[in-house]
């Protein structure tokens, strides 16, 4: 089996603004552009070629994955996040995939993608809270935010961030700087009052 990915979307400080066109953002925010990455994956004996997945999934799923390709057992008494991809990619079993929600953080920068709606909250405290609520099926560049329009649907991703964070473990390393990332604009270009930008830890 071989598979090939990215860890993230172009990074806007290279300063070409169309590298993760069409979507918005860039490697260190959590906009698609930044989270959305091809996996090729390619297994001859068990994955026919031209297949093709839309469900989404997570570098998370890597470990299992790999493990039930070679047979072995995963670790006993630790809590693994991932799942086996291979009844997605091979069709044996996907009809019983049930994995309806993802999880992103980054400090006080944290996202949850529940079906086709995305939430990003970024809680930095000397700043406020900033929060971007998209539908990604109706509004794949994410365009509109949502976040005053549908409290409803806010409410209910905030609830899968707040259990997420209750039963979450802290970070190994913490982070030594704060930096501002534009979301629209690549470094090469200047900030003016009134362009999207995140806070993030690094």
């Amino acid at each position: 089996m071989v598979v090939f990915t990215s860890d993230n979307g172009g990074a806007g400080y290279i300063g070409i603004p169309d590298v993760n066109s069409p979507f918005r953002g860039w490697k260190i925010t959590m906009f698609e552009g930044g989270l959305r990455v091809p996996m090729f994956v390619k297994w001859p004996a068990r994955i026919a070629a031209g297949t093709s997945v839309d469900t989404p999934v997570a570098h998370i799923d890597m470990m299992p994955t790999l493990a039930s390709a070679a047979g072995a057992p995963q670790p006993e008494g630790v809590a693994i996040d991932g799942l086996d991809l291979l009844p997605l990619a091979t069709g044996e079993g996907a009809d019983n995939w049930n994995r309806e929600t993802l999880f992103w953080q980054n400090g006080h920068y944290q996202v949850v993608r529940h079906g086709d709606w995305k939430l990003q909250v970024n809680d930095r405290p000397t700043d406020g809270m900033q929060k971007w609520l998209h539908n990604l099926v109706e509004d794949p560049t994410e365009q509109n935010n949502l976040a005053a329009s549908h409290p409803d649907k806010l409410e209910e991703l905030e609830a899968l961030l707040a259990a997420h964070q209750a039963s979450s473990r802290g970070p190994l390393y913490e982070s030594v700087t704060q930096m501002p990332v534009m979301v629209d604009k690549t470094l090469a270009e200047k900030f003016v009052e009134g362009d999207e930008y995140v806070y993030t830890p690094n």
